[in-house]
């Protein structure tokens, strides 16, 4: 194949011949194995790090009553918690952690037959989490921890002394934290005899396991193409409020809503 454009019309990339063209992706292939393997090993290393038994009983409120976490397993011996950013008074939920969401119910019949189950979690009450699940058009199950300890022990929601302190304890380490809530993800494994076992939480950019369109948009020549900001996700919208037909041009002086400041884009 002869080269049928320039650099300039093609956006400033080189432009070559097939053959050269193909050898440069069986380079990049090589890397990606690299990276596949790498993959392959951590999550083994994953699966191989010890557990810590959960012995305090939180209670959330679901819309059958009053659950239990072991309850929130629904039979399943394994359970997937996303930590939804969504407290008490707010109007809506995080549209950052509303972009993870969006993923959850096409993956959950899937899950569910390799004996997972998901649930979110939040602290807004019960009934403003099913409003806007309801506008949202989501499915899953999602459940609140209002009044109960369970978001703070898995420090994702913060007191306001955490908060004034600048020493917030997130991601595995200290410092200054931009909200009182935060993303994250957290994995539960329950024994035959009903006790409830802690073996995975991840946060900061961790999260973006669950965010399969970033892993669709990082195979395109533009990319994720977002700000080299603290929130890097300022231009997700909740799926029913981005403007029909027009893209996204994040504005120079672009601030992210406070409510909304998910820091999963920080390194």
């Amino acid at each position: 194949m002869s080269t049928l454009a320039t650099p300039a019309a093609a956006g400033g990339h080189p432009v070559v011949s097939g053959t050269a063209w193909t050898e440069a992706r069986k380079q990049l292939l090589a890397r990606e194995k690299e990276l596949t393997k790498l993959h392959d090993q951590v999550a083994g290393e994953r699966r191989a790090l010890p557990w810590r038994r959960v012995d305090k009983d939180y209670v959330f409120d679901t819309p059958d009553g009053p659950r239990t976490l072991a309850q929130l397993f629904a039979g399943r011996r394994q359970l997937m918690v996303q930590h939804f950013m969504f407290g008490p008074g707010w109007e809506q939920g995080c549209p950052s952690c509303s972009y993870m969401a969006d993923h959850v119910d096409g993956m959950n019949v899937h899950l569910a037959h390799r004996d997972i189950g998901f649930v979110a979690v939040s602290r807004a009450p019960l009934a403003d989490i099913l409003r806007f699940r309801q506008r949202m058009g989501w499915r899953f199950d999602w459940v609140s921890s209002h009044g109960s300890d369970f978001n703070f022990d898995f420090r994702v929601s913060f007191t306001q002394e955490e908060l004034a302190s600048g020493e917030v304890d997130y991601n595995y380490r200290k410092g200054f934290f931009p909200a009182e809530e935060a993303p994250g993800i957290s994995v539960f494994c329950k024994d035959d005899a009903g006790h409830v076992f802690h073996t995975y939480s991840t946060f900061g950019r961790g999260v973006e396991v669950m965010m399969g369109a970033y892993m669709l948009m990082d195979l395109t020549p533009q990319g994720r193409n977002e700000r080299d900001v603290f929130y890097k996700m300022e231009w997700v919208r909740h799926h029913d409020r981005y403007e029909t037909g027009q893209r996204y041009q994040p504005a120079p002086e672009a601030k992210a809503p406070p409510a909304a400041a998910c820091p999963h884009c920080e390194a």
